[in-house]
């Protein structure tokens, strides 16, 4: 950077010196991508410290958004996925799961994540008892909703085999993280067991279902 914001070097002084590397730089017209850079770590680790810093004197939300996104650049790190297969059905299929996993992966960096296999949604189960309805079609949509937050638990018991209905009862009557590991057959403490599902996804869900209802 120069001028006032930044130092005293001026630009016909600068030499391919002053330059840093990479092993490879992709530039589009929205981003400049750049892979393997043969950076001082010690240099970017005290750059990455005075960005914190920077983050936590700030008073402005529009500052602090762009420093967490310089932040982010820094300290992040870049990954190269190959997928392969026997054909080409069958390497469309993996593509398709790591666009998947990736997008669930951006939305628990978003807004966490609560336990898995339809758990999260039995424990919203208690709040709609507190719900009050003025009339048949508002007691109507309450159920649908509660039948609607025991579906997800349900299906993954039916297609593991087991009696889906005694399962939903018995994750819905127990607390905090305790859900059906469908895979092991057993209950477990769903977090610990990594089981979980991006909070965004199960929000966005809920909304979505709700507002098509709604019409």
């Amino acid at each position: 950077v120069f001028g006032a914001q930044g130092n005293d070097d001026k630009i016909e002084d600068i030499t391919p010196e002053h330059f840093g590397s990479a092993a490879e730089v992709v530039v589009t017209k929205d981003d400049c991508l750049m892979l393997e850079g043969s950076g001082d770590k010690a240099q970017i680790e005290e750059r990455v410290d005075g960005i914190r810093g920077l983050i936590e004197e700030t008073n402005s939300d529009y500052e602090k958004e762009k420093l967490q996104e310089r932040l982010a650049r820094l300290a992040g790190g870049v990954a190269v996925l190959r997928i392969g297969g026997t054909s080409e059905v069958e390497v469309g299929e993996k593509k398709d799961r790591v666009t998947d996993a990736l997008n669930a992966t951006r939305a628990a960096i978003e807004e966490g994540i609560v336990p898995g296999g339809g758990t999260a949604l039995l424990r919203c189960l208690p709040v709609l008892d507190s719900v009050d309805t003025g009339n048949f079609a508002q007691t109507k949509g309450v159920e649908i909703m509660r039948k609607a937050l025991r579906a997800p638990a349900h299906q993954i018991a039916t297609n593991a085999q087991e009696d889906a209905a005694v399962i939903v009862d018995k994750v819905a009557s127990a607390s905090g993280n305790q859900g059906y590991d469908a895979y092991k057959g057993e209950f477990v403490d769903m977090l610990d067991a990594g089981i979980v599902d991006p909070t965004k996804v199960i929000r966005t869900a809920l909304q979505d279902a709700a507002g098509v209802a709604s019409l």
